[in-house]
């Protein structure tokens, strides 16, 4: 049977290493796809969707399917990495370490011992911690806002200049890993949970297939935004550019969370009772 698959693997590697010599050159101008596809991507990309960023308006519309089952393979990348880390059945360590805020003084409570968790003065802390340290703390909580707003422009406005939904949601989802990393993985559990993560990441790949669902309920294939016209109350042309924003909005999304998610489970080796 290994002789067999061996093989079958060889000859499927000889035929498309023979294909290939049918490929034109690389940067060929005569190909097909730069003498056909390209220059019409390139003159008609504003006339067919209103979107001045040729690259949106080619991923996010006239290659709107690929782009789809992009996005669909970062979710399930990041369903695979969750079912492999993720640790349900785990022993939840017997003693919890505090730092003593004003004096930086640090404690072990073994298990049944009173914990200070109402009490400011203490902050929980992990064993695999780094040092506390103020000014980091303090200056990412006052960029990290600013940062997402950027991250959200660049999603909202990635279809008229350089940007979209996967760059966006990589530093949208960078912010909240930066979080992580200058305050602890508890903290941050608390604002954005595994659960929430999870749920934006499937949201985004809903979102993307969801408006080529509403186009075939209008009357058009797949994926054409411009029968979303007469529900948004614009042109087709500019119904197209919309579709462009929405779906842009649901890549963010998965993005982001997929990102997050991964980070969850990476920093705690699927714990999520520690973290760095």
């Amino acid at each position: 049977m290994k002789k067999t698959g061996l093989i079958m693997v060889i000859v499927t590697g000889i035929l498309l290493i023979a294909g290939t010599t049918e490929f034109p050159d690389w940067a060929d101008p005569n190909s097909p796809a730069s003498s056909h596809v390209s220059p019409y991507y390139i003159l008609k990309a504003i006339d067919d969707t209103a979107v001045p960023n040729v690259v949106s308006a080619v991923l996010a519309d006239y290659r709107g399917y690929d782009t789809m089952f992009e996005t669909a393979v970062i979710f399930a990348a990041g369903l695979a990495c969750f079912f492999l880390l993720r640790q349900f059945n785990r022993k939840r360590a017997k003693t919890k370490m505090y730092r003593h805020v004003p004096t930086g003084i640090i404690i072990d409570i073994d298990e049944g011992g009173k914990l200070p968790e109402e009490n400011s003065n203490f902050e929980r802390i992990d064993s695999q911690w780094t040092p506390y340290d103020l000014i980091i703390k303090t200056t990412c909580r006052i960029i990290i806002p600013f940062i997402q707003v950027f991250a959200l422009y660049v999603i909202i406005h990635g279809h008229h200049s350089p940007g979209g939904g996967f760059q966006g949601g990589v530093i949208l989802g960078a912010t909240i890993i930066l979080f992580a990393i200058s305050h602890d993985l508890r903290t941050t559990i608390k604002r954005l949970s595994e659960k929430m993560a999870s749920v934006f990441s499937s949201m985004g790949v809903f979102l993307f297939a969801a408006t080529g669902m509403l186009c075939l309920l209008l009357g058009s294939v797949y994926l054409d935004y411009s029968a979303l016209s007469d529900l948004l109350g614009t042109d087709p042309v500019m119904a197209r550019s919309h579709g462009i924003l929405i779906i842009e909005i649901g890549v963010g999304l998965s993005v982001m969370a997929v990102m997050i998610w991964l980070y969850y489970n990476l920093s705690s080796a699927g714990k999520h009772n520690e973290g760095l």
